[in-house]
């Protein structure tokens, strides 16, 4: 997944950029209103994290920018403003949680966790993919009891077909969720057609995967 964190206290915007990809998110770091406003304006996000205290405008003023920009974006407020008012604020302008500081950053992991569940319906901790399931948390998947290796991209690639399920991903969006943001000149659609080739190669071992279609000249989708 992919977070945009918008935090004008660089020690602990590094901290949790490295806390967060640790736990396999993709970072990127603002610590403006401008910044963070021009970063909305070119990139697409899974989650934004906003700092309300921002030096040069105010965070609910950005969170009403960024609901335009990245409408089906995750919103969560951190801000060291506890007041019931502020809480009400953000969350009646469109913020999905809201986190005063000081907070442990495994806390905050959590309610991101809760948060996809719930936009993506996740029940189970085991979720079915054809004849296989896969556990997104432990970054496992199964061919009835037996675990299959993937690599990190490879699993990540699945695992964000997967919560799209149903819906056609370009290359280039793939690739963005993937590796991040990235020169045009080092971006090469291959990256995405090889890693695709090599999960249907290891998985078709054990069941075929019609499910993990092709749309040509476009992209991939996983067909439910």
């Amino acid at each position: 997944m992919k977070v945009l964190i918008i935090e004008d206290e660089k020690t602990l915007a590094y901290e949790l950029e490295k806390f967060l990809r640790k736990a396999f998110f993709l970072c990127d770091l603002a610590h403006s209103f401008k910044q963070g406003a021009e970063k909305l304006e070119l990139n697409q996000y899974d989650y934004i994290l906003i700092d309300l205290g921002l030096p040069d405008g105010d965070g609910f003023d950005l969170l009403k920018k960024a609901k335009k920009t990245n409408p089906d974006a995750a919103y969560i407020i951190l801000t060291a403003r506890g007041k019931l008012e502020d809480r009400v604020a953000g969350l009646d302008m469109g913020a999905d949680d809201y986190l005063a500081k000081p907070f442990f950053l495994p806390e905050l992991q959590s309610r991101m966790q809760a948060i996809a569940r719930r936009k993506f319906k996740i029940a189970e901790e085991l979720l079915p993919l054809g004849l296989f399931s896969i556990d997104l948390q432990k970054r496992f998947i199964f061919f009835e009891n037996e675990q299959i290796e993937l690599s990190r991209k490879e699993f990540d690639l699945l695992s964000y077909l997967l919560l799209h399920k149903n819906r056609v991903l370009t290359r280039l969006q793939l690739s963005e969720h993937i590796w991040g943001n990235f020169a045009d000149d080092d971006y090469d659609s291959n990256y995405i057609d090889a890693h695709i080739k090599n999960i249907r190669k290891k998985l078709n071992i054990y069941a075929p995967t019609e499910w993990l279609e092709t749309v040509r000249g476009v992209g991939y989708r996983i067909r439910k």
